[in-house]
């Protein structure tokens, strides 16, 4: 059988693109869709991701992985951060409004022919930072069928600067952090903070996890050195519908790093690959 890859490019928000890449089987089979959604720092082509794309595209889904609109990488450039601008001015709401359109156009746009998706299976993957976002937008979503979260963040809130920190980001309007592997100082304007006060009843985590009523898979490393494992247990603790598996390694990323040298996935992020398959199956 022969494995479609493509991309296609939407408009995002406030006149910034949504880039995307897709990957399938092309054997007129309706297939289920996992559409994976990044984190903080990320895009869709870091380290194994492509990897990731290609061993459910093999197992029978449709894969779809996007950059968020303001996560700092451009139309000619995709990976890294060329465009400080956008990427300071992003924030949850946005990353939000992006997933909701790449949910539809995965549901409407005739680039995937119909007789290859099944619309009745989408299932959303979210690392990070994403898991947040996917968690958010599946309980407002019903053509969501289920959800993984691998290393998610379980709060958006404790992750603002507080104190003096938060003060001196209010009088400056930016704070910045630094990209220990492109030595890049990442802007954050203050926007961000206001935007979470403002739609803070939408973005919280722990308000929604209790209403999802779609199953969900939570998958974390004991050794996470960015999240720690605990915010894994407490999603599964608020989740109604959930199944908590915590690995005894593997870091944030499972084994994976960027660039990424082999051809092989981690052997711990294979096993969460393979895990999170059985369970959208």
């Amino acid at each position: 059988m022969l494995t479609k890859l493509f991309q296609s490019r939407i408009a995002g928000c406030r006149t910034k693109s949504v880039n995307m890449d897709i990957r399938y089987i092309q054997d007129g089979v309706p297939k289920p869709i996992v559409i994976f959604s990044h984190g903080y720092k990320g895009f869709k082509d870091w380290g194994c991701w492509n990897l990731v794309a290609s061993k459910f595209a093999d197992a029978g889904f449709i894969f779809i992985k996007f950059n968020f609109s303001h996560n700092g990488g451009t139309d000619e450039q995709l990976l890294d951060f060329p465009d400080l601008e956008a990427f300071a001015n992003n924030n949850y709401s946005l990353e939000l409004d992006d997933l909701t359109r790449v949910i539809d156009w995965a549901e409407k746009s005739e680039d995937i022919p119909s007789n290859e998706k099944d619309l009745s299976r989408i299932s959303l993957i979210g690392h990070s930072r994403g898991g947040g976002i996917a968690l958010l937008r599946a309980s407002a979503d019903r053509r969501v069928r289920s959800i993984a979260l691998w290393a998610s963040v379980s709060d958006y809130g404790v992750r603002f600067p507080y104190g003096d920190a938060l003060v001196d980001w209010e009088r400056n309007g930016v704070y910045f952090v630094e990209n220990a592997r492109t030595g890049q100082q990442l802007p954050h304007n203050y926007q961000y903070y206001l935007d979470y006060q403002d739609n803070i009843e939408q973005l919280d985590i722990r308000g929604k996890a209790k209403i999802l009523e779609q199953h969900a898979l939570v998958i974390h490393a004991a050794d996470d050195e960015a999240v720690h494992f605990s915010e894994a247990m407490r999603l599964a603790k608020w989740i109604p519908n959930s199944q908590l598996i915590i690995l005894p390694q593997g870091g944030h990323t499972f084994g994976a790093k960027h660039p990424f040298p082999g051809d092989e996935l981690p052997i711990y992020l294979e096993e969460v690959v393979d895990t999170t398959i059985e369970f959208f199956e």
